[in-house]
């Protein structure tokens, strides 16, 4: 592809049992401007079953199949591009756990990892997957928690190390908080014991690498505590003080504008959008702590980012709402948000 034709941004369609092509379908047919540039990554039928769902207009609306991104130059307007993955999957039933649906979810997001790491897509937004349906489809799929870990272990094949040397981070996000996570899916136990002074310096320096990038400046990083209250100087816990306010140390040391810990009841308030405080962006640490205050704002506008891959990659908020599959009432907004996060961490 020419270095002077913006790369596109490929949409990896998700699990075929649930909302996913739906809200793909409702953006390419409701938004076009937000979805120009943009092909999807999947399966063309079930593409078309996911138009007529959704589109009432009495000219049938088209799905155009590529064999690569290359091609996409050459599909005309008011059309949606779709990149064939292997061959057709086949109908699944709506809302329901689905080995064959987890399996091709599995392969276009493969497909399209390998694509952003070859170079051919500028971005990559992720429609939402099962990990029910994911762990059925067996391996390699069953080794994945979700889409991070995975995308993870792509990254690391190309480059040719472990995925430990290629740690990446969540990050959720709305017009009014952003949050990244030291650890991601874990259980509480074990999520607990990945707080390490090395961990979460770690994640403070993604973190603070990502958002220069997207910024454009040096962001004002805010470290949540662990125990309530950060601890009370060691009443409640010693985890702040042995672990976490070193680690913040260590990253101010570094010239990275990093602050805490804060206590966890309050620090979220305190990092939204017009706060006097100004922070930019949370460190929390561990999965529900973040992102409980992130979806209580809103899923509506709610954008899932992974940062440390050497591609941008984006998601919508929610996940593959099974109870509403095949009704026609998903939101698109939250995958139009990650479409505007992507085009923007792009440039």
């Amino acid at each position: 592809m020419s270095s002077t034709v913006q790369r596109p941004i490929a949409i990896t369609m998700g699990d075929a049992a649930g909302i996913g092509p739906e809200i793909i379908a409702k953006a390419f047919i409701h938004s076009p401007q937000e979805t120009h540039g943009c092909f999807v990554v999947g399966d063309a039928a079930t593409m078309r079953r996911a138009v007529a769902l959704v589109h009432g207009g009495s000219v049938p609306y088209p799905v155009a199949q590529i064999a690569s991104p290359a091609e996409l130059a050459q599909v005309p307007g008011r059309c949606m591009p779709v990149l064939q993955v292997d061959t057709a999957m086949g109908p699944v039933p709506y809302g329901q756990i689905s080995a064959q649906a987890g399996a091709f979810a599995g392969r276009c997001i493969v497909w399209a990892a390998q694509a952003a790491l070859r170079g051919e897509v500028a971005a990559l937004v992720t429609a939402p997957i099962h990990k029910e349906s994911l762990h059925a489809a067996g391996p390699p799929y069953d080794r994945f928690p979700g889409h991070t870990e995975m995308l993870q272990w792509q990254a690391a094949l190309h480059k040719g190390c472990s995925p430990e040397a290629l740690p990446v981070r969540m990050m959720l996000s709305n017009p009014e908080l952003r949050v990244v996570l030291v650890s991601i899916h874990l259980a509480l136990a074990r999520a607990l014991q990945a707080v390490t002074r090395e961990r979460v310096l770690e994640t403070i320096e993604i973190t603070h690498h990502a958002l220069q990038r997207m910024l454009g400046r040096d962001p004002l990083i805010a470290v949540a505590g662990l125990n309530p209250h950060a601890g009370e100087g060691g009443l409640f816990g010693t985890e702040e003080v042995d672990t976490i306010a070193p680690a913040v140390a260590a990253a101010r040391a570094a010239g990275i504008q990093a602050s805490g810990p804060y206590a966890p009841d309050t620090v979220f308030m305190r990092a939204r959008d017009g706060q006097p405080e100004g922070f930019d962006v949370v460190v929390a640490m561990y999965h529900d702590q973040g992102l409980i205050p992130v979806k209580y704002l809103g899923v509506e506008q709610g954008v899932n980012s992974t940062l440390g891959l050497p591609f941008v990659r984006t998601s919508p908020d929610h996940g593959t709402a099974f109870d509403i599959a095949g009704t026609g009432r998903a939101d698109p907004a939250s995958l139009l948000a990650a479409l505007s996060a992507a085009r923007q961490a792009r440039g």
